[in-house]
């Protein structure tokens, strides 16, 4: 199979849309999240996503298999709140491992069919890795300012067991995602080179960070120049952003990327911005329509969507990604 290193240099790739939209269609309820295997759990499970890849895998099949179809060149592992941190509020700290494999392995055994069935495009799967629900860098007490409720060696500790459970389960590439906090990002970092260095191995990494609001910045307050150069000091195949804006919000900050990087580029926005029901309402040729403008700037490499997209949002972006050139990129030496 091709290297996605290659790949990066000869085409804009397309990374898949939302796991969450997708599985809100089915309306799981509490006993399908459970499963016969958690049938008895002394906490609520429903909400938790990355748990359907035991009790519903073939939902999660589905999902990637309905954007490999829409042309996506990428797809996500199952894995957004795959560590311990997460876990916790669901008392199953002690599945991380299973979880996160199995999710890798349901996903690699997707895309390895659909490459099989045209090896011109190779299909790959990248290991989702999110930021958890705690931030190492800002206090949640605001009359502590001083306090943190984790620290950069338990976010790495945990950071860790995640990723080894996504390469043992066949993830191509490693997705830290969704950064709010860039020192989360950097335990995810380390924990990632370690376990390189370790088992004397090379895997892509990407870096995607979020800008919160309308000031551009992270939450823990960086710019989107500050945040490259917080983690500039790793190869990495893209560094980009994703969440929290929608196509044409993201501009700015993609652009300023663009100038400063010699990486490749990611994005993958939301579908607009959530209306006052917290769903999105842009349909897939809006969204593709504000796509064109990163296509029309080359300030691209990788695109996909984030929260409220689907495989008609996927399929529109790419068949418009295929009519461009990507943007020139150096990829880092490992």
């Amino acid at each position: 199979m091709k290297d996605i290193k290659e790949v990066l240099k000869e085409r804009i790739l397309v990374l898949d849309g939302a796991m969450g939209t997708m599985l809100q269609r089915h309306k799981f309820t509490e006993e399908d999240f459970r499963g016969e295997r958690f049938k008895n759990w002394s906490v609520p499970l429903q909400g938790n996503n990355d748990l359907l890849s035991l009790t519903q895998p073939e939902a999660i099949r589905e999902v990637h298999k309905l954007y490999f179809e829409a042309g996506a060149d990428i797809v996500e592992t199952n894995t957004f709140s795959g560590t311990t941190i997460a876990m916790a509020d669901y008392e199953m700290e002690e599945l991380v491992y299973e979880l996160n494999y199995e999710s890798a392995k349901i996903a690699k055994e997707v895309a390895d069919e659909f490459t099989k069935k045209d090896p011109s495009k190779p299909r790959f799967v990248a290991g989702s890795i999110g930021p958890t629900n705690k931030t190492a860098s800002m206090s949640p007490d605001v009359n502590n300012p001083g306090f943190r409720a984790i620290t950069f060696d338990e976010l790495k500790i945990a950071y860790r067991e995640q990723v080894e459970a996504l390469i043992d389960g066949g993830a191509d590439i490693l997705l830290v995602e969704t950064v709010f906090d860039t020192l989360n990002a950097k335990a995810a970092l380390f924990a990632i080179e370690e376990v390189k260095d370790e088992r004397n191995i090379t895997i892509p990494i990407m870096v995607s960070g979020t800008i919160t609001d309308a000031s551009g910045r992270t939450l823990s307050g960086q710019t989107a120049e500050a945040f490259l150069i917080s983690v500039a000091h790793i190869p990495m195949l893209t560094v980009g952003f994703n969440c929290a804006l929608g196509a044409s919000q993201l501009i700015p900050h993609l652009e300023i990327l663009s100038q400063k990087a010699s990486i490749g580029v990611s994005a993958h926005p939301n579908a607009g911005l959530p209306n006052a029901f917290g769903e999105y309402d842009e349909t897939p040729e809006q969204m593709a329509e504000q796509i064109k403008e990163y296509l029309d700037k080359k300030i691209v490499n990788i695109i996909g969507g984030c929260c409220g997209t689907t495989p008609e949002h996927i399929k529109a972006i790419a068949q418009l990604a295929s009519q461009y050139v990507p943007r020139t990129v150096e990829i880092a030496e490992e």
